[in-house]
């Protein structure tokens, strides 16, 4: 059998296989992250990703040819967008994680952003949260608590980079809103091309000023490098903008609870980390609530005939 392209077939995916794709691809960021940040430091290191996801892309958009935006506002709202959910977020994470925060530790807190989500949903969009998603997102808090509570009893993070995390999970969930509302219609190629060269050169910009740019070219590194280049850069988050086009983004974000469990299954082997009944129960909890954030039947379907 072979893959079924049309719009009905693409439609299926984004709603049913592209989610947990995205959970999977998703919570391994946070290990190449671990992996890579002892050769080189946090800006110097995406400096560099974002420098190679931007060559790229803008290869294939000389051989494509796609539409690019109009006008100096939608150039300026698509690169800010690139800032947030790429400088900021990813910038945030990698500082905090260098500063002593655990992969756990940032999974846990990236697992806030449905809830920073559903806060900012009122004034940036007309999406209505109603107290069946709220009791899914209590759910998932529960249980993102759970997975990590082995974490918090040696929580020996520095606050700097716990604070460094919170903020970035805010700029990503501001981010994936204000793309929703005003680069809904942005071609993924070019968009993405502006994206990353708008963080490519946040990222330039810091890693200069304050780091010294020395990089160690191990192995180990130049895996790490490849990977969030191609699984996480240009595979995940070309998933993300899919899904943030078709789908709410309270139901988006709700994919985010997923993330720790996913993060603690993929330590468990690589680090020796052990799945314990905290865990375990946390993870059911998790599932709970993103049943619960999920739309209901009736909803998808009337989304689908639009």
């Amino acid at each position: 059998m072979g893959l079924d392209t049309s719009p009905a077939g693409r439609r299926a995916f984004l709603y049913y296989s592209a989610p947990g794709l995205f959970v999977v691809l998703w919570s391994t960021g946070f290990i190449g992250a671990k992996m890579g940040l002892p050769y080189a430091e946090p800006a110097t290191f995406l400096a560099i990703r974002f420098a190679l996801v931007s060559v790229i892309l803008g290869a294939a958009a000389v051989v494509l040819r796609p539409a690019w935006p109009r006008g100096w506002r939608a150039f300026a709202q698509i690169m800010l967008v690139g800032i947030l959910v790429h400088g900021v977020y990813l910038g945030g994470i990698f500082a905090g994680i260098n500063l002593g925060v655990s992969a756990g530790d940032s999974a846990l807190i990236v697992g806030m952003q449905p809830i920073l989500t559903a806060v900012f949903i009122g004034p940036m969009l007309s999406e209505i949260v109603d107290r069946r998603q709220w009791s899914g997102f209590i759910l998932g808090t529960a249980g993102i608590s759970l997975v990590s509570l082995r974490y918090f009893g040696n929580f020996d993070s520095s606050f700097e980079g716990v604070l460094l995390c919170v903020f970035a999970v805010v700029g990503m969930s501001i981010g994936t809103l204000y793309q929703k509302r005003f680069c809904k219609d942005m071609n993924l190629l070019s968009g993405a091309f502006l994206q990353f060269g708008a963080a490519t050169l946040m990222m330039s910009v810091l890693a200069l000023t304050f780091e010294t740019t020395q990089i160690s070219w191990t192995g180990e590194f130049v895996f790490a490098l490849g990977w969030l280049v191609f699984v996480l850069s240009l595979g995940a988050m070309t998933l993300l903008w899919l899904l943030v086009r078709e789908k709410a983004a309270t139901q988006v974000a709700s994919l985010f609870f997923l993330v720790p469990p996913a993060t603690a299954l993929a330590a468990w082997p690589l680090f020796g980390e052990t799945l314990n009944s905290n865990s375990i129960a946390g993870m059911i909890l998790v599932v709970c609530g993103l049943l619960l954030v999920r739309p209901a039947k009736e909803n998808r379907h009337r989304e689908s005939s639009r």
